[in-house]
């Protein structure tokens, strides 16, 4: 778990080291254990505001694509930085006109131990068409379960960095470690 000023420190990082001309802004910063993932936006592509919807996501697509081409080895070289100093793979993408698109992403494998009664909501998943695997209908559950609980999960991320700030402030954060004079003689 990353503490919010850990958190901060990660963006600010980002922020005074990405080029200036890379993103029109920095919208989103996540970190987990593996990965953190770096998205900004991008400019739209110039359009006449009649163009059909078609050629807007043909537009916007093509951005996209020169963008990624364009800024690849900006975009490596702060990558490289980051892995060797945070020790998590980065992951690129923008937000351009309202779409999303994510360059690279780390795909962790999860250690699971599913009991029969878990398996069989997952392979119903793959029967009713909604995945293609049992990962793949794992990942959409953490999808479900995530959009119904984002308070839920606030709240606990809150509880748990409030833990880490307790904990930082117990005998073993002390910078003295001279054990206690002994009054006995």
């Amino acid at each position: 778990m990353i503490t919010n000023e850990q958190r901060e420190k990660l963006r600010g990082w980002f922020a005074g080291r990405i080029p200036d001309d890379l993103f029109e802004e920095l919208t989103e910063l996540t970190v987990d254990r593996e990965e953190i993932t770096v998205i900004g936006r991008i400019p739209e592509p110039r359009l006449t505001q009649d163009a059909p919807d078609a050629e807007r996501e043909a537009a916007l697509e093509s951005r996209v694509r020169e963008f990624r081409e364009r800024t690849r080895e900006e975009r490596m070289a702060v990558a490289r930085e980051a892995e060797h100093r945070f020790g998590r793979k980065v992951s690129w993408g923008v937000e351009c006109g309202g779409r999303r698109a994510l360059f690279t992403h780390v795909a962790a494998p999860v250690m699971t131990r599913l009991r029969q009664p878990e398996r069989q909501v997952l392979d119903t998943l793959i029967a009713g068409g909604v995945a293609r695997s049992r990962s793949d209908a794992l990942a959409w559950c953490v999808r479900l379960v995530q959009r119904h609980t984002d308070d839920w999960l606030a709240e606990l991320r809150d509880s748990l960095a409030h833990v880490q700030r307790v904990r930082a402030q117990g005998p073993d954060a002390e910078t003295d470690r001279t054990p206690p004079a002994d009054d006995e003689e």
